[in-house]
């Protein structure tokens, strides 16, 4: 159980994008190990923190493992009763008052990596922005990533991250977190195209997306195939033109909607972790 914050116990399992549950002391009467508050954060194979110890946080513990198990878990509130006629699965605690512990679902949140943020991509990262989410944003420009042009994030529920590439962005690729969603929108073709190659040989991305037009992702799957060897099942993985089918609009803020609205459908069938 490492001397640790639970604010940084849950950093710690979002950046190794894994599971937990946030264990909270939610009320107290009478005597208790612990006031109100007291808080415990479980981890698959760790713990930090503590809610008092003996029966009180053993049980929690189980409990908060079983809950990292299942697909859809949803917080929780467990009562234990502290006196001498109550036999705890872990024994007895008779500091004789009542104690309800609070268990919080930690899940793996998504992730998702905008190659190109320019008038489009920083419209689509405005909404994604929105979510909890970890949002990675790359550009070889570093004009687009600068602090005033990004300030429209500050308020971001999503944990940001700028990765300025201004020689080979595709290796920012072999960075990304397992499972993440990649949308290849930048200034230049060629960029597209060596990002799109880099992308079908890294394993363990989640979706690929490729902004352009029919006539550009035909261009690409040719290319794709005869310099870049992949067969047509490889290339299916990208999916291009992206957005949502009949949203016909060009302004850049209806085509980030479009294609937030695509991703966002992308997440239904992937659970991250």
């Amino acid at each position: 159980m490492p001397d640790m914050s639970w604010v940084a116990a849950v950093a710690r399992l979002r950046a190794r994008r894994e599971s937990g549950v946030l264990v909270t002391v939610a009320t107290v009467r009478g005597h208790a190990p612990r006031g109100a508050g007291a808080k415990l954060v479980v981890g698959e194979s760790e713990t930090w923190g503590s809610i008092g110890g003996g029966n009180i946080e053993a049980v929690s513990i189980d409990r908060a493992r079983e809950l990292i198990g299942l697909p859809d878990a949803e917080s929780e509130l467990i009562e234990f009763a502290l006196n001498d006629k109550v036999t705890g699965r872990h024994g007895v605690q008779c500091c004789g008052g009542a104690v309800s512990v609070l268990l919080e679902p930690l899940p793996v949140v998504q992730a998702v990596a905008i190659f190109g943020v320019g008038h489009v991509g920083l419209e689509l990262a405005r909404i994604l922005a929105r979510h909890s989410l970890d949002l990675h944003l790359v550009d070889s420009r570093p004009d687009v990533l600068a602090e005033e042009r990004l300030g429209v994030l500050a308020d971001a529920v999503a944990q940001v991250s700028v990765h300025h590439a201004p020689l080979l962005p595709e290796e920012v690729l072999a960075e990304l977190p397992p499972g993440t969603h990649v949308l290849i929108m930048t200034h230049d073709h060629a960029e597209d195209a060596a990002l799109c190659d880099a992308a079908l040989r890294t394993p363990g991305l989640g979706s690929i997306g490729l902004i352009g037009s029919a006539a550009k992702w035909a261009r690409f799957r040719r290319r794709l195939s005869a310099e870049g060897g992949h067969d047509a099942a490889t290339i299916d993985l990208i999916k291009s033109p992206i957005g949502t089918a009949g949203i016909t609009g060009k302004e850049p803020a209806t085509i980030a909607v479009s294609v937030a609205a695509d991703l966002l459908r992308a997440f239904e069938r992937t659970a991250p972790g």
